[in-house]
């Protein structure tokens, strides 16, 4: 177990830098949390507040005016705000699955263009890679890009896009050449908002993380510079799977922290709830879901924070292990939350209690960035 401990072993100056996010998510986030869900609103106050502490520069490297603190601890705060509002958690991961592209591809241009505007959180940005017949499946991709002198012009529809009508720019990918194999013909490209041509398409009105806004970024012959283009032309695919070997990260530290809040709110209300006289922690069918719960969150942990030591590291196997971390959390946000309503009973079916909404923001993180069947199958591929 030491050996395994020291894989991910936690800075003193991480632990306090959780400390005071876990202190931001009690007393300023979960205070919104059902307004923002039960009003379906964008909490700008609530990006202020994380651009405030300096939370959403955690994915960015010092030269780029971030935290420099990795991957390890950029997860350990999307874990903090999800038991709080995985809403407002989202607002961190984007800033990192919308940036990755740049940050492991972009030239240096781009880097100093965008890269600090969003670690001080003045700048917001987004992934559009599925569309809406081109989900788990980017070789069907319909949006295409053609040379126009020095610079492209893009057409199409995205779909299923987070930050939609919030973000600043947008990491469009196109197909570049339509005779390629292999999906080797997408080009990644850097669209900003303000582009003649752009406009926001249908929202969606959704099961969970209802407070941010999702749907159809539209590129109607949008026209963008050659010093746009995100890594070489051509490697679009390659940079869209190499980014979401990270990001998934992200959505399994939001699927553990929504299973750990719903796991210590139940654990919290079955010691105050009496029933025959004592306290529903006193029976044994009770007891043993928590336990049940409390383990499954931690050996989610387990794997995400070994998952990100890996990718701090430099190692070799991080999308095999991303992707184990994101199936396993999802998985355990689902259970879990299931088993924190039948702890509350009736309790946990209405939206006086948070657990319902819990269950509902669960859902996702087992459809997105990569559905739970997908990430087996990146998995089995890496044992073949």
């Amino acid at each position: 177990m030491s050996a395994l401990a020291e894989l991910y072993k936690i800075p003193e100056e991480y632990l306090d830098f959780r400390a005071t996010i876990r202190q931001i998510a009690e007393e300023r986030i979960a205070p919104r949390a059902a307004e923002i869900d039960e009003k379906a609103e964008y909490p700008h106050d609530l990006r202020e507040l994380l651009a405030e502490h300096d939370i959403l520069a955690l994915p960015f490297e010092s030269e780029y005016g971030g935290t420099g603190t990795g991957a390890l601890m950029l997860n350990i705060a999307i874990e903090e705000i999800s038991r709080a509002c995985a809403s407002t958690a989202l607002m961190l991961m984007v800033q990192e699955l919308g940036t990755l592209p740049i940050r492991l591809f972009g030239s240096e241009e781009l880097k100093q263009r965008l890269l600090p505007r969003c670690a001080t959180g003045e700048w917001s940005p987004a992934f559009a890679l599925s569309e809406p017949d081109a989900g788990s499946d980017p070789g069907g991709m319909l949006t295409k890009a053609r040379r126009d002198g020095e610079g492209w012009v893009i057409d199409g529809t995205k779909n299923w896009i987070t930050n939609l009508g919030i973000a600043d720019f947008y990491v469009v990918f196109a197909v570049t050449d339509p005779e390629a194999k292999h999906s080797r013909g997408i080009t990644a490209f850097v669209v900003e908002a303000d582009r003649p041509g752009f406009s926001v398409g249908k929202l969606e009105h959704k099961l969970g993380i209802r407070g941010s806004p999702t749907g159809q970024p539209i590129f109607d012959g949008v026209r963008v510079p050659a010093e746009n283009v995100v890594g070489e032309v051509g490697e679009g695919f390659k940079v869209a799977m190499t980014t979401l070997d990270h990001s998934r990260l992200g959505v399994a530290a939001q699927a553990l922290g929504i299973a750990q809040g719903a796991t210590d709110y139940a654990a919290a209300y079955a010691r105050e709830r009496r029933q025959f006289g004592r306290p529903i922690n006193a029976f044994q069918g009770i007891q043993f879901k928590l336990a049940d719960m409390e383990t499954q969150c931690a050996a989610g942990r387990e794997l995400l924070y070994q998952a990100c030591a890996k990718v701090d590291r430099g190692e070799r196997d991080i999308g095999k292990y991303s992707a184990m971390a994101k199936l396993f959390c999802s998985d355990v946000a689902m259970q879990v939350t299931v088993e924190a309503i039948q702890v509350l009973g009736g309790y946990g079916y209405v939206k006086e209690y948070p657990v319902e909404r819990m269950m509902r923001d669960a859902k996702i993180t087992q459809i997105y960035e990569g559905t739970n069947e997908i990430q087996r199958l990146v998995i089995a591929r890496s044992m073949a």
